[in-house]
């Protein structure tokens, strides 16, 4: 069953967030709603980045572990990176160990730090929110990718950013409150509107 589904509080949730307790907190205080800042941005990239092939519950229940191991996804801090700490983070079983996504976290930074005077994150996500659409009802009517994703995804791949294919940049849409994909009759759900 796709619909919205009642929580162990009896209130309606999308059915994904009832498969665990990091499931529920994660819906219910963190996916799609605004986040603010460049360091904070950054650090959701990377970790929907690492999430590629994987469970998000994986990456949920190893997040405090990426932020260790990332400086607390200080773009500065990474961007000084280089192959010793590359070793160290694949000696590190506490998260996950693909030295292709470690790299481009190290790149990602650079990439950040380098964008053309006047250009953020949070711009190029705003400049590629997708328009208002109705609710969703079910899970699947909830798209893996758009066409403001793909095109997310070929200007951050033009600006040196990796691992940010159309569906993880579309995951980025969803999980930082640009696209509001929590089904209609989620409790959670929230306005659709951008923020004033």
């Amino acid at each position: 069953m796709s619909a919205a589904l009642p929580g162990p509080d009896g209130r309606l949730r999308c059915p994904w967030a009832l498969g665990s307790e990091t499931y529920l907190a994660y819906h219910d205080t963190e996916w799609g709603r605004p986040v603010h800042g460049e360091n904070a941005l950054f650090e959701r990239l990377c970790l929907e980045g690492f999430q590629a092939g994987l469970s998000w519950i994986t990456i949920l229940r190893k997040r405090e572990a990426f932020r260790r191991a990332f400086a607390g996804f200080d773009p500065q801090a990474v961007a000084r990176f280089g192959d010793a700490e590359v070793s160290a983070l694949m000696d590190n079983p506490e998260i996950v160990r693909n030295e292709a996504k470690i790299r481009a976290v190290i790149t990602n930074a650079h990439a950040l730090l380098t964008l053309p005077e006047g250009e953020t994150l949070s711009g190029l996500l705003e400049k590629h929110r997708p328009p208002v659409q109705p609710a969703p009802h079910e899970t699947t009517d909830v798209p893996a990718e758009t066409g403001e994703s793909r095109s997310l995804s070929k200007e951050l791949r033009r600006r040196g950013f990796r691992f940010v294919g159309p569906v993880t940049a579309y995951a980025m849409l969803q999980a930082t409150g640009y696209a509001n994909d929590h089904l209609a009759a989620c409790e959670f759900r929230g306005p659709s509107e951008p923020p004033s």
